[in-house]
């Protein structure tokens, strides 16, 4: 009996706790919790996620993308700031319009270093109806696709005006990749470009007379130029040492010249740099031919040496004649004291020769007459 009545409680006392937990009256009691408030348990379901904290983490990856703007930074740090429902509007609304913002600004400051093809390709996407879609797919692949078809156009412009060193390089850079004809357009060009400009300025210096160029030109080969140094030098410097010497060269030919050189050197030394290099090349000898034109004229209008303008010692210029004194016929041209037989020089010509001849006639009137005086003495005296 008493083994029978302790098994009996054992068994009741087993089943006593499933058949409270189970008992409708138990889970409905004035002690049970009311719907919706039930207790959490000990251990989370990990299958359900946290739908801020994913919100908050997709926005965070938003605003860390290279295209995001700093508009689209602010606008993201203010949904997380302002809490799940205003994370769940810029994920779904907000982030959408801001992006169409970004690429279009974006797209827009490619012009500035765009060539024809690009500049054209981006005013007609943005003066025409367009999604989000559509300006990813210009921004990340039509851009370049446009890019190269302008460098190509570019680099043949540039073949067709350089140096063989630049002719070169540009070919290989076209028949690569548009990498490659983006780093010829970059720094290749100016490489190539550095060689010819090095054989242009020999070519010069060998060509060039004045003493000023040419030795400008061998101290900047002799030393480590930059492709800009050589190119200023050969757009900019040339011309002006050029000019130096022209100044130069002017001052040595007019030093000493005819009047129409002098006059037209000083006008082009108070000129241009044009208008030396014109004197150079055709002033001087134009101004050279007027000086010779005025000096032969001048020695052409000069007397012959010896006349004065009239014939003299042909007998029949003025101090010639048929004399009549006693004595004398024929040429009556006298000779001075002390000479024999050589003619009296005159110093003129007119009344001073005439004035000479009379005063001979009139000599030898009274020479005649002295003569017959002293031969009438004589014979007195011999009576």
């Amino acid at each position: 009996m008493k083994f029978s009545r302790i098994a009996a409680a054992v068994t009741t006392a087993a089943l006593a706790p499933a058949v409270l937990i189970a008992s409708p009256a138990f889970a409905d009691g004035p002690g049970a919790p009311d719907a919706g408030h039930q207790p959490a348990t000990t251990t989370p379901d990990q299958s359900v996620p946290d739908q801020a904290e994913e919100d908050r983490k997709t926005i965070l990856a938003i605003i860390a993308h290279p295209m995001a703007s700093e508009y689209m930074k602010e606008a993201g740090h203010k949904a997380i700031a302002d809490g799940p429902k205003a994370m769940r509007k810029f994920i779904e609304v907000d982030q959408h319009k801001i992006r169409l913002d970004d690429y279009r600004i974006a797209i827009s400051r490619l012009t500035a270093d765009a060539g024809p093809g690009l500049k054209e390709g981006i005013n007609k996407l943005l003066s025409s109806r367009h999604d989000i879609d559509m300006l990813r797919h210009f921004y990340e692949v039509t851009q370049y696709e446009l890019r190269d078809d302008d460098n190509r156009i570019e680099i043949s412009r540039l073949i067709g005006t350089g140096g063989p060193a630049v002719k070169e390089a540009g070919k290989k850079a076209l028949k690569g990749t548009p990498a490659d004809r983006t780093q010829f357009l970059k720094t290749g060009r100016f490489l190539a470009q550095a060689s010819d400009d090095r054989v242009e300025l020999s070519r010069i210096e060998e060509s060039w007379d004045g003493p000023i160029l040419s030795e400008a030109i061998g101290k900047l080969l002799n030393g480590s130029p930059t492709p800009a140094e050589l190119r200023h030098f050969l757009e900019v410097t040339q011309y002006e040492l050029r000019d130096q010497d022209n100044r130069v060269a002017i001052a040595k030919i007019i030093d000493g010249g005819g009047p129409e050189l002098v006059k037209a050197g000083r006008a082009a030394l108070a000129g241009t740099a044009a208008d030396r290099t014109e004197f150079l090349k055709t002033g001087q000898h134009e101004a050279r031919a007027k000086d010779q034109a005025a000096k032969d004229k001048a020695a052409k209008d000069k007397p012959a040496p010896g006349k004065d303008g009239q014939d003299q010692g042909n007998g029949s210029g003025p101090g010639t004649g048929t004399g009549t004194g006693a004595g004398a016929t024929g040429n009556t041209a006298t000779t001075a004291q002390g000479h024999t037989g050589a003619p009296l020089a005159t110093t003129g010509a007119g009344d001073n020769t005439t004035l000479i001849a009379g005063g001979a006639g009139t000599a030898l009137v009274a020479g005649a007459g002295l003569l017959l005086a002293a031969r009438m003495r004589r014979a007195g005296a011999q009576r």
